[in-house]
């Protein structure tokens, strides 16, 4: 699956637009996360807990966009994009969303 967040696909022509796409996943942090990173934000830096967390949760977004992408037919999403926001004071949602196409090499 090519994956561009631009309109077009370099070398590609698009012949069909199958339409948008989105993968969407909603991450809950866990009581041990919070206190690791309520220490680390008294001293300051990087939280790498909720680091790895939201690039996990990206990716599992970007993954079930591509399955839905696949599920129309498409074989490449164009424009693609990432967008979160907060659920509650604890649960973050991260959604992938693009426009599906069929493209072919010029």
């Amino acid at each position: 699956m090519i994956i561009v967040t631009t309109e077009r696909v370099p070398n590609y022509r698009i012949t069909e637009v199958k339409g948008p796409v989105f993968g969407l996943t909603v991450r809950a942090r866990g009581i041990g996360k919070d206190i690791m990173a309520s220490f680390k934000g008294l001293v300051g830096g990087e939280i790498n807990q909720y680091t790895e967390m939201l690039e996990d949760a990206r990716k599992q977004a970007m993954d079930r966009m591509v399955e839905n992408a696949k599920a129309m037919g498409a074989n490449a999403i164009i424009m693609m994009r990432f967008d979160s926001g907060e659920i509650g004071q604890n649960m973050s949602e991260i959604v992938a969303y693009g426009t599906a196409v069929i493209v072919e090499q010029e």
